[in-house]
């Protein structure tokens, strides 16, 4: 046997147990597998929209894991805390969020950090929609124009309220049962509702939520929401927040 042909086996060999090894490897950069189907009292709202209806604003990967892994995991842990906790079993969540400080101590920041999570994301889904996107009308553009210095304005502010978020966290439009709005930027999960305010629309900055798409260009990504926004929805929000009837 030449030394070339020794060569040529032992190369042959070698790649042939890397192809196994990589096989046979974890895929460490994979994302987590989903959470179990939450089985409780708290579940999975459903999307009125397939996972890629938002592209390209929202890519349908991103969607796919903020929708199945980041909100049902936060549903997960409800429903987990639910089997144990009577209190969390038998409140909705806003109930729950509004009514923080009264809970038992050892259960606020799970309810602060998961309910807030299920009601921020179930709100989310639903004030986004495919075909949507440019200008409000109605009532919702009148109250923008009355209490945020109009569409132009409010659209700059919003974008710069969502730019200062340190970290990860929401940029709200809150409205009271006046019809009024107002901007409000949260950290983390944190839910207006803690704090008795009723949430008309906002946009998630956390990184999952562009990441994929826009990298660190967080400022692209909340340009690029505005071509998504469902305004009729809202304009459905607005008329329940004024008419006592505004949940999450």
């Amino acid at each position: 046997m030449t030394a070339a042909s020794t060569i040529s086996r032992r190369s042959l060999f070698i790649l042939g147990a890397s192809a196994t090894l990589v096989a046979s490897a974890p895929k460490v950069w994979a994302q987590a597998a989903a959470p179990a189907a939450p089985t409780g009292p708290f579940s999975l709202p459903k999307r009125a929209y397939e996972a890629n209806a938002l592209e390209p604003h929202i890519d349908a990967t991103t969607m796919d894991i903020h929708y199945k892994r980041h909100h049902a995991a936060y549903v997960a842990a409800l429903n987990g805390a639910a089997k144990d906790n009577g209190v969390i079993a038998k409140a909705t969540v806003d109930k729950l969020l509004g009514e923080l400080n009264q809970l038992p101590e050892n259960l606020r920041t799970l309810v602060r950090n998961n309910g807030g999570g299920h009601a921020n994301h179930t709100m989310f889904w639903e004030v986004m929609g495919p075909g949507t996107g440019g200008a409000p009308g109605g009532e919702v553009a009148a109250a923008i124009t009355r209490d945020l210095g109009g569409f132009d304005k409010f659209k700059a502010d919003f974008e710069a309220a969502g730019l200062k978020v340190f970290g990860s966290g929401w940029v709200f439009v809150t409205v009271d049962e006046a019809g009024t709005l107002a901007l409000l930027p949260q950290p983390n999960q944190d839910s207006p509702i803690m704090a008795g305010h009723k949430v008309l629309f906002g946009n998630d900055v956390w990184e999952h939520a562009y990441y994929l798409k826009y990298q660190n260009r967080r400022a692209d990504y909340l340009k690029a929401w505005w071509n998504v926004v469902n305004w009729p929805k809202v304009e459905e929000r607005y008329a329940a927040a004024k008419a006592g009837k505004l949940t999450i």
